[in-house]
């Protein structure tokens, strides 16, 4: 049920004076006032619980090549409020419904040089506020470039803040957690080789950006419904503790083109008193449309194993010979290439992958390097690098495809564009159409490398409309996306609920490039994954990885049952069981937990998170009301106390606990675990120790005795 309620009926949500209007949160926490100063420039504050959280901040955009730019010289015309509220049902989530709750201020400006008119709409949920841009139709605002957005968020001290440095390509980086005003002197550390980035300031950060106050609130920037605009970091001016948005620009420099009537996305901040609340909030999905796409059966969650791991760590390789020195598809012949041994996805290997994963009950078995042209895909302008289509001699598709079908098991498949958006493009209906005619109904696309738009970025209007463009002609197909290296999520999964993952951060696979910090997964849930499930791939077991390759001597910083943990602390649709099948088979009561954990939840309870240091989580399964909770710890170790109280009232269940032993330690001792089995209800709670780099994994059943 929804409910819209117009300005008569919802005024006390709303308070205006001659200099300022004021809105106010349904529960009444959260205060936003919008004024305009003395020349006419716009500008918005946020109070929460009487404590100012954004200062007096400015709002607007500078544009190119034009007379006047949309900063100032503004009257108000207009301002309308309404209060909205309904309940909706998620296709895949942690929660079964979610409720979308708000008040709304929309007011209409008219610069008077120029007679030109733009809406400033905020809405007030009891999580937060966003606000956007919006560009009516009108004779004086037609077609404009946006030289940059200058939307402010004015910080009240020296917060802590969570971040990774601002970069136009990239978002896989560790987090570093200092002050404001030490972003500067931390920021060439903090900017770690990656293969493809662009770094655009010593005080550049990315959303979604994590703040503490000296006083205990914790504040979360961000963006929402990321469609046809340009992505937004955030530029700090360090000596007022004022942050800037960021546009990421083109290859000439531009940052946007705009054509009204349109509107930018929505700038998001979330605020609480308490960190939990900022990981339960749902404000970025309810600042998305509701899906468009009106079936939805065929879009399910999926568990996942896969030939990938073992390349990643240089085990085997995605390359199928080493014979030619460049590869150009329909002239060189592999046929008659000399195989180098080592390709991964042959049809031995990845039979061997899908045995696997029906012997466990999992879903489906990705395998990447399946199709012909990695000998030759990386560092090189080339724009015909894949087909899509054409699997190397020892893949046979239709013979895998029927083998995987005779084992109840789908198979994912793997586009790496390396960053030639234009040949993807070329090429996807058939390799779609190719998906279906095989039995693929899920697809992992890539985009690593520099964009060979020769200069372009990852995260510009272009892309960000590829991305698009790729999600939406996926869904013609029905067909679900998992999307690497591609712009961050903002919460668009809403609207195309067949978006079932991205990775769009620094996931499992830089622990064999060196390795991540133990406390990396205790940051993502408050930053990456405020927009979006992320497929992290979780589920290592062997931590030293010179043991699948002598050549290879990173260490996973994580626990076993850190490991278990992921699973629930990060929430996904799509989970990987990332492992190889041996290295689960050397330790088959901890694998027991990834075989039993679900990946569609009814209900989230958050029993315990501060940013950095720890997140404690518990999720009901959809479908067997089973629930699973998930710790997982940063650098020092910790008592971690949780209360059953979620569970139903006078009912009985059983809990198998996986955790650290006592003397376990991510780098000294991460494969020590215990598993042992309690009786629990409602009135239940629990201590359990959480080692360095650690945690544990519950799994709690129902029982009748």
């Amino acid at each position: 049920m929804k409910h819209f309620l117009f300005t008569a009926l919802v005024w006390l949500a709303f308070f205006n004076t001659a200099n300022a209007q004021q809105l106010k949160s349904p529960n009444g926490k959260f205060v936003m006032e919008f004024s305009l100063q003395n020349d006419g420039t716009p500008t918005y504050s946020l109070n929460y619980k009487g404590k100012a959280v954004v200062k007096s901040s400015k709002l607007g955009l500078e544009l190119k090549n034009d007379k006047k730019s949309l900063l100032n010289d503004f009257t108000v015309i207009e301002s309308k409020t309404a209060t909205f509220d309904e309940n909706w049902k998620p296709v895949w989530g942690e929660v079964a419904s979610i409720r979308n709750h708000y008040n709304e201020l929309a007011v209409t400006l008219n610069q008077k040089e120029t007679d030109r008119h733009i809406v400033i709409r905020f809405r007030l949920f009891d999580d937060g506020l966003g606000f956007r841009y919006e560009f009516p139709s009108q004779k004086n605002l037609t077609y404009f470039v946006i030289k940059e957005e200058r939307t402010q968020f004015a910080m009240t001290g020296d917060h802590t803040a969570f971040w990774i440095p601002g970069d136009y390509d990239t978002q896989e980086y560790d987090y570093t957690t200092s002050k404001l005003s030490e972003i500067r002197g931390l920021s060439e550390k903090a900017t770690t080789a990656n293969v493809s980035q662009k770094s655009f300031s010593t005080t550049g950060v990315q959303t979604s950006l994590m703040l503490k106050t000296a006083d205990g609130l914790y504040i979360n920037l961000h963006e929402a419904a990321l469609i046809n605009y340009s992505c937004m970091h955030l530029n700090l001016d360090d000596k007022n503790m004022i942050f800037e948005s960021w546009l990421t620009p083109d290859a000439k420099g531009d940052k946007g083109y705009m054509q009204a009537p349109n509107h930018s996305p929505w700038r998001t901040i979330i605020v609480s008193d308490d960190a939990r609340e900022i990981l339960a909030s749902k404000m970025t999905l309810n600042l998305n449309e509701p899906s468009k796409i009106e079936d939805t059966s065929w879009i399910k969650p999926i568990k996942y194993v896969g030939v990938w791991w073992e390349m990643i760590t240089g085990k085997s390789s995605w390359a199928y010979t080493d014979e030619f020195p460049t590869v150009q598809l329909g002239v060189s012949n592999f046929s008659k290439a000399k195989p180098n041994g080592k390709h991964g996805a042959n049809n031995a290997n990845v039979k061997k992958y899908i045995d696997f994963a029906a012997k466990h009950g999992f879903d489906a078995v990705l395998v990447e390097g399946w199709n012909e042209g990695w000998e030759d895909w990386f560092g090189h302008s080339k724009d015909y690098v894949f087909d899509f289509l054409t699997p190397y001699p020892d893949f046979d598709v239709k013979d895998l495809h029927e083998y995987a079908k005779s084992k109840g098991i789908k198979m994912i498949m793997h586009h790496e564009t390396s960053g030639s958006v234009r040949n993807y493009e070329r090429h996807m209906d058939k390799a779609y159409q190719f998906m279906k005619d095989n039995g693929y109904d899920a697809v992992k696309s890539g985009y690593v490398g520099s964009i060979i738009e020769n200069g372009g970025n990852h995260y510009n209007q272009f892309m960000n409309n590829h991305f698009q463009y790729a999600i939406e002609k996926a869904a013609d197909y029905k067909i679900m996306v998992n999307a690497h290296e591609a712009v961050r999520p903002t919460g668009i999964s809403r609207t195309y609920p067949n978006l079932i993952g991205n990775e769009a951060a620094r996931g499992t696979e830089y622990q064999a490039f060196g390795g991540s910090k133990p406390n990396h997964v205790t940051v993502l849930p408050f930053t990456r994954l405020v927009g979006g499930p992320m497929d992290y791939t979780p589920g290592i077991f062997e931590m030293d990885l010179n043991k699948l390759n002598p050549d290879n001597n990173s260490h996973v910083n994580s626990t076993i049952a850190n490991q278990l943990a992921l699973y629930v602390t990060m929430y996904s649709p799509l989970q990987m069981a990332a492992d190889t099948p041996e290295n689960y088979d050397r330790f088959p009561d901890a694998f027991q937990f990834i075989k039993d954990v679900a990946v569609d939840w009814s209900d989230s309870k958050y029993l315990e998170a501060e940013p950095g240091q720890y997140v404690t989580v518990a999720r009901k399964a959809k479908v067997t009301n089973n629930w699973f909770i998930g710790n997982v710890n940063g650098d020092t170790s910790r008592t971690s106390t949780v209360k059953f109280d979620f569970l139903e009232k006078g009912k009985k269940y059983v809990a198998t606990i996986y955790a650290d032993a006592k003397d376990a330690h991510y780098k000294t001792n991460p494969q020590a675990y215990t598993i042992r089995k309690m009786n629990v209800t409602n009135k239940s709670k629990l201590a359990h120790l959480s080692a360095p780099g650690g945690g544990y994994a519950i799994s709690i059943v129902e029982t009748k005795k």
